[in-house]
């Protein structure tokens, strides 16, 4: 049975995130998977990366699933790449994208084998809404201090727990883990967070960006986000923001 591992892109404005969902077909992993499924004639289940959350995009999500020889009509394993890639060219809808299908090893798995992740969060800061990239952007128009949120990101690098910036309240598993690197730059009237660390929490990264924002809008001084950290309490953290300004941007296995 040979591992398949794809590379996915989507606009998540229309869907309720990647997993898949007994009350509606409107997920990313549920079209794929009903394609696949059609094709092969059985279920045909994959495990992505991470679960983005509704709204959520994706420029560099990772998955992957297995397919029984029987089922391939004799065909080679790379063979077999160029088939499904081409399958998921014509019956994906024009939001989704396969941009690529390899044949993993045996023991990879698209979850457990991640070793660091990129997320990327935009915000459009003018007095003007941005007409033609505003369903990956949050249009926020209050003066942001950049320098005070870059001062504030510096609290929050290396192994910590992040139980404040956790949007599950019922956690049981661990809330610590490692940020390695927080960029935070103006590009012509936008303000962009990057995030790359080996794993993030539900509404992690959108409760951090929200905590930046509030520094740099002047809620609370950069220090101040060493002691919100601190609390373990998500009620002392910022905000969540909206979804539609993040990006899954790269999975590094």
């Amino acid at each position: 049975m040979a591992n398949y591992k794809i590379y996915i892109q989507y606009d998540g404005t229309r869907y309720k995130g990647w997993q898949r969902q007994r009350t509606t077909d409107q997920t990313i992993q549920g079209k794929i998977e009903a394609i696949l499924t059609r094709r092969y004639g059985r279920t045909i289940e994959i495990d992505g990366s991470g679960r983005t959350d509704a709204g959520v995009h994706a420029h560099g999500q990772v998955a992957n699933f297995r397919i029984p020889e029987t089922l391939c009509d004799g065909k080679l394993p790379e063979e077999v790449c160029d088939e499904l890639l081409e399958l998921f060219a014509e019956y994906l809808p024009e939001d989704i994208a396969v941009t690529e299908v390899r044949v993993a090893s045996e023991r990879f798995h698209s979850r457990l084998n991640v070793v660091k992740k990129t997320y990327v969060y935009r915000i459009w800061n003018a007095a003007y809404p941005n007409v033609f990239e505003r369903k990956f952007m949050l249009h926020d128009t209050r003066h942001m201090d950049v320098e005070a949120m870059r001062q504030a990101a510096e609290y929050l690098l290396g192994k910590h727990d992040f139980a404040a910036f956790c949007g599950n309240a019922k956690m049981k598993k661990s809330t610590v883990r490692t940020i390695h690197e927080i960029t935070i730059e103006e590009i012509s009237g936008e303000i962009r967070f990057t995030y790359t660390g080996n794993g993030f929490l539900q509404n992690m990264i959108r409760i951090v960006t929200g905590t930046l924002v509030d520094v740099g809008t002047g809620v609370y001084p950069p220090e101040h986000v060493a002691e919100i950290m601190e609390s373990k309490i998500r009620a002392e953290a910022g905000p969540t923001m909206p979804a539609q300004g993040l990006t899954l941007w790269e999975v590094v296995y």
